[in-house]
């Protein structure tokens, strides 16, 4: 088991999800070219975090798009989505039964598969209902203790006791593993799988890469990551869930791993890159990871204990363009700010700035 640390129309709907899109409304419709073939596309999922963006740019692509979720935000999309309510667990509620019968899609992307059995029930029923099966997966599925660096083909995690289905931190990767391993082997050549790392930018529920933009661009004595030399990596959404639709609509099989930037970054990096982005005088204290386990101080996005590198070559070949991190930390920035006052007083997992002054106060000593 892996060792880690708690890891609408074309107008209508381009305009519409311009901001999570990240572009201008009145600018929307005409930089978003309708796909040369429009797909009849099913996500499982798609009113979290890169759903709304995936869905958002098929639409503005002119594709048909149809839903399958839990319903717990019905009509996010207005009339331009057709939505079925169900569960991906079978033994659920209703289950998979708006999906049985002999209807077909083009594509099924699998954006809500985190344990095997229902991934397992989900690719099952739809195998031969549909051209490709596109599964996003995590780079949390590699098997940690085997290396450093991992491409597409490395080791894998797997579950010691395959009947666990709780997902926490411990278990996310593996259980992602497996449920990989079960749709590569249930759809064949026909499926497609994507690996992101931390998925960051416009919209993010996690906060995580947020409160490095937010605090940095405050200015002043700034608790920097412990371990700045260590490899981190990231994928701006507004890069990944495009390119999503882009290996639909060209059929791409394969597996990528989606982790920028294009060239290699560090923790260190990533605040120094968004002290770029602002006028605001900054001092950065650079504490150790023991002073921050003794003060029981949590730093957002740096969770992996050890250092990883994923080699991104395939994504990039397969056309994904990593941004900048200056354009992706200006956008983050952005839409935190439009954010309401209880929005931004509710992050998650934040430190406090009384537990920040005390570990800088130390460091200062």
């Amino acid at each position: 088991m892996t060792t880690r640390r708690t890891f609408i129309s074309l107008s209508a709907g381009a305009i519409a999800s311009a901001p999570l899109l990240g572009i201008s409304a009145s600018a929307a419709a005409s930089k978003i070219e309708p796909a040369a073939q429009p797909l009849n596309i099913l996500f499982l999922g798609g009113t979290g975090f890169i759903g709304p963006h995936q869905i958002n740019y098929a639409l503005a692509r002119g594709h048909k798009v149809t839903m399958f979720n839990r319903g717990s935000n019905p009509g996010m999309y207005g009339d331009a989505v057709e939505e079925l309510i169900g569960d991906r667990d079978d033994n659920v509620g209703e289950g998979l039964n708006a999906l049985r019968g002999d209807r077909t899609w083009d594509v099924v992307i699998d954006n809500s598969g985190y344990v095997p059995r229902h991934v397992i029930d989900s690719a099952t029923l739809l195998k031969d209902r549909c051209n490709r099966y596109l599964y996003v997966s995590t780079v949390a599925v590699y098997d940690f203790d085997s290396g450093s660096v991992f491409d597409e083909n490395s080791k894998m995690a797997t579950m010691a006791d395959p009947s666990i289905e709780e997902v926490t931190g411990e278990t996310y990767g593996p259980l992602k593993a497996d449920s990989e391993m079960a749709v590569r082997e249930i759809i064949g050549e026909r499926c497609t799988v994507v690996r992101p790392t931390y998925v960051v930018g416009p919209g993010d529920h996690t906060d995580r890469f947020t409160y490095w933009v937010d605090r940095v661009c405050q200015g002043g004595d700034v608790l920097a990551p412990a371990t700045p030399d260590m490899d981190l990596q990231w994928v701006d959404v507004r890069d990944l869930c495009p390119w999503i639709i882009t290996l639909a609509e060209n059929n791409t099989p394969g597996i990528f791993n989606a982790a920028g930037p294009t060239s290699p970054s560090t923790r260190g990096g990533l605040v120094w890159g968004i002290r770029a982005i602002t006028e605001a005088p900054v001092e950065f204290y650079w504490p150790s990871e023991e002073l921050l386990e003794e003060l029981e101080i949590n730093q957002p996005l740096m969770g992996r204990a050890s250092t990883a590198q994923f080699v991104n070559s395939a994504s990039i070949n397969a056309g994904l363009n990593y941004r900048s991190l200056a354009d992706t930390a200006q956008g983050t920035l952005q839409w935190w700010n439009e954010q309401t006052e209880e929005r931004r007083a509710n992050a998650r997992r934040w430190p406090t700035a009384e537990q920040e002054a005390a570990a800088i106060a130390r460091l200062k000593r």
